[in-house]
């Protein structure tokens, strides 16, 4: 018979043989009816071609893998696999119908088959046809009778009978008695439906004749070829006893647990024989049993004793039937039937097959995603096979029960990885046996993320603090956000947000690590241009879409003691020269001469200043305010006290290190300015040939500073009669007819005159006089030209100080 015609597939609906409607409850399987069948040869060789398993699933072979169809099984090794080539059914290796089913009439195998991508669970029976590969055995290769020769014929004696561990016609037909004149075979009916073969005597022995006769029993099965067995009959011609051995009862029965101990006595047997002698003397044997059955127990051939040489297994063998023959020394033989009822323990826990279906899960699947699919079997009977099944409450799935076997795992809510990234699911298969037996299997499923986490600051807002004059480059903070998601999801690129700083981009100002989040100045803060500032820092991960957060940043900048004070009053010429303050012989102490004004421009105590008077040509004869740097006479002046007093007055700052600047104050002891100017010309010139020559100079530089003032001021006027038309003609005359020293005067000149001036500086000693220009001391100083009545040099501040109108605020000494 060909391989190929030896596979029958049977339809899904419709098929002759077994059909059953196998329903999956729930939503894990579509409706369908109907199992695949199939029929497969026992014997094949491995890879033969059971049926086409991707035409009746109606799935192109491709798909079988695509869609990750696979075969589950319960509690027996594989015998089936999918080729995912041709997309058909073939075996995995040699398939044993009589070492999976013994001598049942059908040999079913049933799996399941598991479409995964959409949950489909497709039910297969295979079923394993016999061949004829076993040959009728005896249980014994010879087997010996005592018969009285006085047996009358027609006296039967049963034989053991062959057994064939294949089925319907390649199992046990027919028994054949080699040709004997005493003995033919007789082959009775059992209740089973079995063939006992009986030897019947036909013919009266003769002990004298013949003592023994050998017989051979063949027995033959019904295959093709025909396969035979033999035993071999020794019948041995006794003397005369006419009674043989009685059992008790006719049929013994009992009843064992299936954990009873090895060698426990089970039952006995007892037959008597009112015979002596040897006559009477009975053995026991067991008689047609089953090679497996002989091999599990123990007959006392002297007792009748039966106890167990293996464990009984109720879920092999549920009840074991046995047939005893009693036998005296004569040979006359009585048998009986013994059955051994098993009875069942739970001792066997239930068997967990875990079928996965992922082991990865993103954290927003919605409710009712299957996990897995989940077969428990029990191999007890009644409550001991009956089985549930559980996992522990405080997880977010649930097991759904499809049918008595089987259970799915599904989510019972949606899954969040940031609280919990992986579950180890106990799965508890436990029977209602006494005591209860569980079986634990694990699942573990891993909670894959997705970006549903922006970045989180620690802080709602940060500030810092940096001194001002800070290096370029330097680090100034740092900013850390975190994200509870994983991999991708939680790398973290910072920024800032664009702003502009009095016009300038933020971007010059400062940087961010995009990495780290370390902040970077770009520039050295000023704390007397801008004291803080105000800036966004933003947050982004990589997931897809990306999620970001900001937070606030200010930067306040701290003041360093970078700035010494800054004297306002008395301003300080360019050229060096010092102020000359007023105070007057009838001064009183306290008397206020004059006031150093000073600003700081950093901050708090960096801007706190102090006065004192650093120095004095007459110590004592002034005092100098702490706080508001007024100088005022500490005593009364005196005649002796020299006409020019020279003052050096510091100012300092609180910070650290203290900054401080200095301010030299000339201070003319007099009543008036023409008493000043008196005294100055009191004074004899010196003698001295260099201060003649010094003299010389300095009034050589008055005059040509003079001109080149006098230069400026007509060009200036002229640019300003070209504005003013009407007074043209008018102030050319003027100008064609004044004098030099008139031309002060001129109305065209005063705005001018309110911003520059000449600022005369004059010492006792007249090498020392000379003209500072520009000097801006005098913008409230208005001259007149009719006050002015001299034309020498020396005589323009007499003409000044006549002028009861104006004022001067400053005439400088050196």
């Amino acid at each position: 018979m060909k391989q190929r015609a030896m596979a029958i597939r049977v339809k899904l609906l419709g098929c002759s043989r077994l059909i059953l409607l196998f329903l999956f409850r729930g939503l894990f399987l579509e409706a369908y009816a109907g199992k695949v069948c199939y029929s497969v040869p026992e014997e094949t060789e491995k890879g033969f071609f059971v049926g086409n398993i991707s035409k009746d699933l109606e799935l192109e072979p491709r798909e079988l893998a695509e869609r990750g169809a696979r075969i589950i099984s319960r509690g027996r090794t594989q015998l089936f696999a999918l080729n995912p080539q041709s997309g058909s059914l073939v075996t995995v290796g040699r398939i044993d119908r009589e070492e999976l089913c013994a001598q049942s009439a059908r040999c079913l195998v049933s799996f399941n088959i598991l479409v995964e991508d959409k949950m489909k669970l497709f039910p297969v029976e295979v079923e394993i046809i016999d061949i004829n590969d076993n040959t009728p055995q005896f249980q014994l290769e010879e087997v010996e009778f005592k018969m009285n020769e006085i047996t009358t014929p027609g006296t039967r004696i049963p034989l053991p009978f062959g057994q064939d561990l294949d089925v319907d016609m390649n199992s046990l037909q027919s028994y054949e008695l080699s040709s004997n004149p005493h003995f033919s075979l007789d082959v009775q009916q059992g209740p089973d439906g079995s063939q006992q073969p009986e030897m019947v005597l036909q013919s009266p022995l003769d002990r004298e004749k013949e003592a023994v006769h050998h017989l051979l029993l063949t027995a033959f099965d019904g295959g093709n070829p025909v396969r035979s067995g033999t035993l071999r009959i020794r019948v041995q011609v006794v003397d005369a006893n006419d009674n043989p051995p009685a059992f008790t009862q006719a049929q013994y029965h009992t009843s064992v647990p299936e954990n009873v101990s090895l060698g426990t006595p089970l039952v006995t047997v007892k037959a008597t024989d009112p015979d002596e002698g040897a006559n009477g003397e009975v053995t026991y044997s067991f008689h047609n049993i089953d090679h497996k059955v002989a091999q599990i127990f123990h007959l006392d051939s002297y007792t009748g004793e039966i106890s167990n040489k293996t464990p009984l297994d109720f879920e092999e063998y549920m009840i074991y039937p046995m047939e005893i023959q009693a036998q005296d020394g004569a040979g006359l033989m009585a048998r009986t039937k013994v059955l051994i009822k098993v009875l069942d323990i739970n001792d066997n826990a239930p068997e967990v097959t875990i079928t996965s279906v992922t082991t990865a899960l993103p954290e927003n699947f919605p409710p009712g995603a299957i996990i897995a699919l989940i077969s428990v079997h029990d191999q007890d009977s009644g409550d001991n096979g009956h089985t549930t099944c559980s996992i522990p409450e405080n997880l977010p799935f649930k097991l759904e029960k499809l049918d008595d076997s089987y259970y799915r795992l599904v989510t019972e809510r949606t899954m969040d990885r940031e609280l919990t990234s992986r579950y180890n699911i106990t799965v508890t298969a436990t029977d209602q046996g006494i005591p209860t037996l569980s079986t634990e299997t694990h699942i573990s499923l891993e909670v894959t993320d997705i970006n549903d986490n922006a970045p989180v600051f620690l802080q709602d807002s940060y500030s810092t603090y940096i001194p001002e004059n800070n290096p370029r480059g330097a680090s100034i903070f740092s900013v850390t956000a975190h994200d509870a998601d994983s991999n991708e999801n939680a790398i973290i690129t910072y920024s800032l947000a664009e702003d502009t700083i009095q016009g300038v981009p933020l971007s010059s100002y400062v940087s961010i690590n995009s990495d780290t989040g370390v902040l970077y100045a770009l520039r050295s803060f000023d704390y007397e241009r801008f004291r803080d500032l105000k800036l966004k820092v933003m947050a982004r991960d990589s997931g897809d879409p990306p999620l970001s957060s900001n937070v606030s940043l200010g930067i306040f900048v701290l003041d360093q003691n970078d700035n010494a004070p800054e004297i306002l009053y008395p301003a300080l010429p360019t050229d060096g020269s010092t102020g000359v303050e007023l105070a007057p012989r009838s001064a009183e102490p306290g008397y206020l001469v004059t006031k150093v004004v000073a600003v700081d421009r950093d901050s708090g105590q960096n801007a706190w200043l102090s006065y004192r008077l650093l120095k004095a040509s007459e110590p004592g004869l002034f005092a100098v305010g702490l706080h508001t740097g007024e100088v005022r006479t500490a005593r009364a002046l005196l005649d002796r006290d020299a006409l020019k007093q020279s003052l050096v007055v510091a100012v300092q700052d609180h910070g650290q290190p203290p900054l401080s600047a200095t301010v030299t104050l000339t201070v003319a002891v007099a009543d008036s300015i023409p008493d000043v100017l008196a005294d100055l010309g009191s004074i004899k010139p010196s003698t001295d040939p260099d201060n003649s020559s010094l003299t010389l100079y300095l009034v050589v530089a008055v005059a040509t500073v003079s001109c080149i003032f006098l230069a400026f001021v007509i060009v200036l006027l002229a640019l300003r009669l070209r504005r003013w038309h009407r007074s043209r003609i008018q102030t050319a005359g003027v100008l064609a007819g004044l004098p030099a020293s008139q031309f002060v005067g001129v109305d065209g000149v005063r705005a001018f005159l309110q911003t520059y001036s000449h600022e005369v500086s004059l010492t006792a000693d007249s090498r020392k006089s000379h003209v500072i220009f520009p000097q801006p001391n005098y913008a409230d100083t208005l001259i007149s030209q009719e006050s002015c009545e001299k034309k020498d040099f020396l005589s323009a501040p007499q003409c000044l100080l006549e002028d009861k109108k104006e004022t001067f605020s400053q005439v400088n000494f050196l």
